[in-house]
């Protein structure tokens, strides 16, 4: 009943998220660690969501038992901050009780390998088989953990939140004066955005702060939709930028000076632009397959490389690391830098936006004209779609065994079946068709040179697949 997606495992609360799973995945961690001969340490942590810090506790009363000691961050904190403990204190393993930005519904759990890299394929495989092998699972009293030294409870916050103000410029950001509005989405990035905003003297709006494991009645997702709230907080009040953070703030959302929100892909084309630009950084871009191509636009400006990986934020750190990339992301909100974790980082994105305002003294929607006056346009259609059991095998039938692809209006260059199936037309543009790793859903992406080709693409495919 545990299976791992690309962002970890992640069930309904009370089905397949119980005690007795959560226990048994932790005993599997434990054989696992104990077959490799690792240090037999390991932290964990947690989010608002409900029964996450509860869970993070049965987790650590089963390695306890098993003489491997648990260090546990006794807060709700960001998921990044653990993927960053893990990486300098060379743990060879870390966990997160999160489910992200899934409904309230959902809780999860999310494992870190060496380097604070979120665990990948061939690591999560093998996390399944232990769990396959586990018959008997023994856990400590909690208490008497405490007392043996099995358990410790840690509080790493300041260490996290130093290292990003030492990544970003400082003295530009007190200097310009800014006005930053905040929405934490009711999930754990509040603390950590208010240190960093008012360490550098900025003016901050916070809207959502408040623990609400059922985050509002609305999905802990930074997109459209949910940040109507910071829309306004951001016009009513003259900010800068609006900033929000996914439910365990490994994501990011934004707001511009206009209220316009910005697509996560733009934020990822933003960063490289400044990066490469403003910061004279040199090196390569790495994107997922579903994010745009805008990337490859600037890449090629600056004489720069763009790498395309399937869907899964370990598909970006890795070849980040083949590459020496300086920057990778996705069009779902994760994105991460060189030099920072291997993971993505909501805190440390929204701080580098912050320095990019500053640095370049102009407003976001500015930035953005400039990147388009100088790369040319292109434009997203992104659409999901719920399905049974049924119609999921009869699309994965069509697109991916028999390998069918519908009637389209402009050329094509050639398809690839790396994740999904994905389109590319020789006019720059693509369509991908995919199953998300983390719902129910079938996801299209069609990226084309107007508004008006990508809507007729997206259009043929729902029609092609009977998805209306």
């Amino acid at each position: 009943m545990i299976q791992f997606g690309t962002g970890g495992w992640r069930a309904v609360i009370g089905d397949e998220f119980t005690k007795s799973n959560i226990q048994i995945l932790a005993k599997a961690m434990c054989d696992k660690m104990t077959a490799e001969g690792v240090k037999r340490q390991i932290v964990i942590g947690y989010d608002r969501r409900f029964l996450s810090k509860e869970s993070m506790q049965w987790a650590a009363q089963v390695f306890a038992a098993e003489g491997i000691k648990a260090l546990l961050v006794n807060k709700s904190a960001p998921t990044p901050l653990v993927m960053y403990y893990t990486m300098v204190h060379e743990f060879d393993y870390g966990m997160m009780i999160t489910a992200s930005h899934n409904p309230a519904t959902y809780n999860g759990i999310k494992v870190f390998t060496k380097g604070g890299r979120d665990a990948d394929e061939k690591q999560t495989q093998d996390i399944e088989r232990y769990i396959a092998k586990v018959k008997d699972v023994k856990e400590m009293d909690y208490e008497e953990a405490l007392k043996k030294g099995l358990i410790e409870e840690i509080y790493p916050l300041n260490d996290y939140l130093d290292n990003i103000l030492n990544a970003v410029d400082v003295d530009a950001i007190k200097k310009a004066g800014l006005r930053v509005a905040i929405d934490p989405m009711y999930g754990v990035s509040e603390t950590s955005l208010k240190t960093i905003l008012l360490t550098t003297r900025c003016d901050v709006y916070t809207i959502h702060d408040r623990h609400d494991t059922l985050f509002g009645g609305k999905l802990p997702s930074p997109n459209a939709t949910t940040l109507r709230a910071l829309q306004n907080c951001v016009l009513d009040n003259g900010c800068d930028i609006g900033l929000a953070t996914d439910g365990d703030a490994d994501r990011i959302g934004v707001i511009d000076d206009t209220g316009r929100f910005l697509h996560p892909n733009d934020i990822l084309v933003l960063l490289y632009y400044y990066l490469v630009k403003f910061k004279g950084w040199h090196g390569p871009v790495v994107r997922n397959l579903a994010t745009t191509h805008m990337l490859d636009k600037v890449a090629e400006r600056f004489g720069e490389k763009c790498y395309e990986v399937p869907v899964g934020f370990k598909w970006i750190s890795a070849k980040m690391t083949e590459t020496d990339a300086i920057i990778g992301g996705e069009s779902s909100g994760g994105l991460t830098v060189k030099g920072h974790i291997s993971g993505k980082d909501g805190v440390y994105a929204a701080a580098l936006l912050v320095e990019m305002i500053a640095v370049t003294g102009k407003k976001i929607s500015q930035i953005y004209r400039d990147i388009e006056a100088e790369c040319g346009q292109i434009f997203m259609e992104e659409r999901d779609y719920r399905f049974s059991h049924e119609k999921k095998q009869e699309m994965t039938n069509i697109l991916m065994e028999q390998k069918k692809v519908p009637e389209l209006p402009f050329e094509i260059d050639h398809i690839s079946y790396m994740d999904g199936c994905k389109v590319y037309f020789k006019n720059g543009g693509w369509v991908v068709a995919r199953f998300s790793g983390t719902e129910p859903l079938l996801r299209i992406f069609c990226e084309m040179p107007t508004v008006e080709e990508a809507k007729c693409v997206s259009g043929i495919y729902e029609e092609f697949l009977d998805l209306k």
